[in-house]
């Protein structure tokens, strides 16, 4: 059994197919950890989710492959992954440009810190 942790950030207002494919994929590295966004987190990013935390969270539990879900705060990933430690990070590759950019080259430098792998799935289109 692989017991390396895989961490995977989602927000999951709606759920779709590159969600699972993310979950799919970083399932084959070790035991998926979902850093569920707060509702707070996804308005700092994106527009307030349709859906609360709550409805969100009971969604994401019933998803197989998925061993265990933390709240993410905020869309600084340093809290977590510097008292998770993961051993991979699982994020879509569209973060590269834009808005995201910048919380992708803090997460690169915290893995490299903590020994951990960045893992980049292509976005998945028309979704």
């Amino acid at each position: 059994m692989n017991n390396k942790i895989v961490y995977v950030p989602l927000s999951v207002d709606i759920l779709h197919s590159g969600h699972l494919n993310i979950i799919n994929r970083a399932k084959k590295y070790g035991k998926v950890v979902i850093g569920l966004l707060s509702d707070k987190a996804v308005a700092e990013y994106k527009t307030i989710p349709s859906l609360e935390y709550e409805e969100r969270y009971k969604i994401v539990r019933n998803l197989k492959n998925v061993h265990k879900i933390i709240k993410q705060d905020t869309w600084d990933y340093s809290k977590v992954l510097n008292s998770l430690k993961p051993d991979y990070f699982v994020h879509g590759d569209d973060w590269k440009k834009g808005i995201q950019k910048k919380t992708r080259l803090k997460v690169i430098k915290l893995l490299k810190k903590n020994k951990g792998k960045l893992i980049e799935i292509p976005y998945t289109k028309n979704i």
